[in-house]
This record gives structure tokens, C-alpha cells and sequence, in this order.
């Protein structure tokens, strides 16, 4: 059913215009289902928006920019979609032991106290407190370089004796 009434372009001219739309889709997927359904959504959408064509402009720019937002669009919600099935649930089931965690957690601890006071006190402020070096700075009574150099220090001893174990 062709409909010619339509302001400012026929259906004609929108069969016309499939061919350089389905070689404009191609750009977004390679499959021809993909291809078709784009085409058919933009078409849909150009004659339900009929009204907001300016005559006078090229319908096939047109055309081509409504293709490019909604594959846009459904661009951006397949992204935000969790797809998945029976393995990603299980993969995301399963949670490593957190015994390990505790391990680890306790023997950073036993590093920490084997880390000079002025080190441990550093380390205390910042890594683990979370205060700024300016703050731990003037907790301390020391300049930042100082506190920045014993955090630093305090680290690479840190390092060391978690690796070695």
C-alpha cells in the first residue's frame, strides 16, 4: 500500500532510497538478518516521523542519520544488557575461599610490625588510615618529604618480606 499524502516524501521514494540504506547498514553488521531488521526499524521510524522531515533537504542523508542513531541507541543498551547464561552465573557463584584473604591479612600484619617505628607510623597514617601526607606531615612534626620518603621506605620493606614468604 503506497501512500503518497505524506509531507514532503513518498513511499516510492523511500523504496528508492533501500538499496543505499541496506549498503549504509552494512557499516553497523555483517549479518543480513541485522541488516534487514535495522533497515526496517529506520524505515519504520522515518514514517512515523514523517512530519519532522524538511522538505527541501535530502531524504537519504535523512534516512541515513536515523539508521546511525538507533543503531546508536541500541548500541548503548546491548552495553548496559547483562547477557549471559548458565556458565556466567556459575562463574560468578563461585568466590575464591576467603581463608587466603585471612592469611594474608594476617601476615601483613606481622610485616607491618616488623617495620621500623617511625616507618610503621608513616605507613599507619597513609596506606592504611587514609590521611594526607600534609596531615600525616604535621601529626608527625616532620616535613612531607620525610613522610613521603618513610611511606616509600616503608612499602619496599613491606614488599619484601610478603614476597619472601
Amino acid at each position: 500500500m503506497l501512500n503518497d499524502d505524506r509531507p514532503g516524501f513518498t513511499d516510492a521514494e523511500l523504496l528508492d532510497n533501500m538499496p543505499a540504506l541496506r549498503s549504509f547498514a552494512r557499516r553497523f553488521h555483517s549479518s543480513a538478518s541485522d541488516i534487514d531488521d535495522l533497515v526496517q526499524e529506520t524505515l519504520a521510524k522515518a514514517i512515523a516521523h514523517s512530519g519532522k522531515f524538511q522538505p527541501g533537504t535530502r531524504l537519504r542523508s535523512w534516512l541515513f542519520t536515523i539508521m546511525r542513531n538507533t543503531f546508536c541507541s541500541k548500541f548503548k543498551i546491548s552495553k548496559r544488557e547483562r547477557v549471559g547464561g548458565i556458565e556466567d552465573s556459575a562463574a560468578s557463584a563461585s568466590l575464591p575461599p576467603s581463608q587466603i584473604w585471612e592469611v594474608r591479612g594476617h601476615e601483613l600484619e606481622v610485616a607491618i610490625s616488623t617495620l621500623p617505628d617511625n616507618y610503621r607510623t608513616a605507613v599507619d597514617l597513609v596506606l592504611i588510615q587514609g590521611v594526607s601526607y600534609e596531615a600525616a606531615a604535621d601529626r608527625c612534626g616532620v616535613p612531607i618529604g620525610t613522610i613521603k620518603s618513610r611511606v616509600n621506605r616503608g612499602r619496599h620493606h613491606l614488599t619484601r618480606v610478603l614476597d619472601s614468604e
